[in-house]
């Protein structure tokens, strides 16, 4: 067991892994170790489980506004340890931070959302559906739900899942991205300094041996899952196959449609932002530029806008955003630049060659822009996860959203136009989940729900918002009808309830 091991969180308490051989996690800007993962054995992953069921048992019945009080404390702990969160995850994601902070917000959002867990937990009612009965609905928690979470959110994900499925009643094991764990180990710590009962969260670490163990296991009710389309499809066809509900965001390909009489500047600024920050690798980001008509033209000052974001250390002021988060990650996007000359599409701005002073090790890739690309090509088929975008060129609005409805993806779009009757044709006709309107990244705040489509996500009920608390909870419908053997009946029987 290597000294600085990050400990596992198991019948509220934090306990080192009987793992032989952890991985280490690195620095993505200097490949430094800032500490070590262990991959939970059967017996821990047992465990965990165990106590989830356990603490799920007394947690069910705990009035929901009290379940809010105590995600009251939650969520204001969150906001009072943000800056110290952003840091961590900085230091382990290499997100510049101000992109680490903005990450933690979105997550104290959905905490927020879960607060508000009375109202949402609200079922329905129809009186004297028959003569003398009545009907109503409760929403119950499920049980012991689980989540796996990927590397590019370490906070924002992980609470997109377990605040709302514990506010809903549930018990919940996370198990992050073995990549960076140390942000959702935080979020665990301030979890139960909040108050929360013993082992109503778990924190496990792992691959995709722990994976399946939630998958399989009898007691594992429900699995929330972010990450690639392989994996996703791998979570949801085995999930469901052991009669469990699934919810899987996965992969992504993302255009932003340009109009003509869009305004000029607010596009390329929108668009740099969309497509490099975070270094691409957000499910979101815009992946594909489509110009329409005479907007084409404005393509040499983006590749010029493009030009001026330079990558950086998290603490950089100056930097447009941080290195991938590993090395094998910088030569996949990498080799998709080189195939993607190979393959005829011009490279306007390369970014492979990217070298930041006083970070020689670094997962640097620089901004990266191609013309001339088409559907057959692999830039733009496959979800690159790296500041490549990709410019494409059409006549007409009606062929950029043909365009669109033939991905196999259908995460996000935007157009940027100044029509609103382009905007509502577009809105209308466009068969993508999650749509901007002069937006370059749509995703919903926490009282909508995050809605991909297509192979973009599988399943029925998306990600927070009413939605998610469908997700978490069944529905119990009750018909009720009542007698009293001492009263007389019919329509003028008298009651006396004194």
């Amino acid at each position: 067991m290597t000294a600085n091991t990050i400990p596992q969180l198991i019948n509220g308490e934090w306990q080192q892994s009987r793992c032989e051989q952890p991985l280490p996690v690195t620095n993505p800007a200097t490949q430094e170790v800032l500490c070590h993962v262990p991959y939970a054995t059967p017996e821990e992953m047992e465990a965990a489980i165990s106590s989830a069921k356990a603490a799920f048992a007394e947690w069910r019945d705990v009035p929901p506004p009290e379940r809010a009080r105590i995600m009251m404390v939650y969520q204001a702990l969150l906001k009072e340890h943000h800056d110290e969160l952003a840091e961590i995850l900085a230091k382990e994601t290499g997100k510049t931070f101000a992109d680490a902070k903005g990450d933690v917000w979105r997550g104290i959002e959905v905490a927020e959302q879960a607060c508000n867990i009375p109202s949402l937990l609200m079922g329905e009612t129809a009186e004297n559906v028959a003569r003398a009965i009545d009907t109503y609905s409760y929403l119950q928690p499920l049980g012991v739900c689980a989540g796996i979470t990927p590397f590019n959110f370490p906070a924002m994900i992980p609470l997109w899942m377990f605040p709302l499925a514990i506010a809903c009643g549930n018990s919940f094991i996370l198990k992050p991205s073995e990549q960076d764990p140390m942000t959702p180990n935080r979020l665990a710590e301030l979890f139960q300094q909040a108050g929360f009962p013993k082992g109503l969260l778990q924190v496990v670490h792992g691959g995709r041996e722990q994976v399946d163990t939630l998958l399989t296991h009898p007691d594992v009710r429900a699995i929330s899952f972010v990450g690639s389309v392989n994996v996703g499809a791998h979570v949801y066809r085995t999930g469901c196959d052991h009669l469990k509900r699934v919810q899987a965001m996965t992969g992504a390909k993302n255009h932003m449609v340009i109009m003509p009489d869009a305004d000029k500047n607010q596009v390329i600024n929108n668009l740099v932002g969309a497509s490099v920050g975070a270094a691409g690798q957000r499910c979101m980001a815009i992946s594909v530029a489509v110009f329409v008509g005479e907007a084409a033209s404005w393509i040499p000052e983006l590749r010029e806008a493009m030009a001026k974001v330079q990558p950086g250390a998290w603490d950089d002021a100056e930097a447009g955003y941080g290195p991938l988060i590993s090395p094998q990650a910088r030569e996949r996007v990498l080799g998709l630049i080189a195939q993607g000359k190979s393959e005829g599409a011009e490279c306007l701005l390369d970014g492979s060659d990217c070298v930041v002073e006083d970070y020689p090790d670094g997962n640097w890739v620089g901004p990266t822009l191609f013309s001339k690309v088409t559907p057959e090509m692999s830039i733009y088929k496959e979800e690159i996860f790296g500041p490549v975008l990709c410019t494409m060129e059409v006549d007409s609005l009606d062929e950029a959203i043909c365009l669109i409805n033939n991905s196999p993806f259908g995460n996000g779009t935007s157009i940027f136009t100044a029509s609103g009757l382009a905007a509502r044709h577009f809105q209308h006709h466009i068969e993508v989940g999650q749509v901007g309107i002069n937006v370059p990244i749509p995703v919903p705040l926490p009282f909508f729900s995050f809605t991909g489509w297509k192979n973009s996500f599988y399943g029925d009920q998306h990600a927070y918002g009413k939605q998610a608390v469908r997700f978490y909870t069944e529905t119990k419908t009750i018909t009720a009808r009542w007698f009293d053997q001492g009263m007389n009946s019919g329509p003028n029987m008298t009651i006396n309830l004194r």
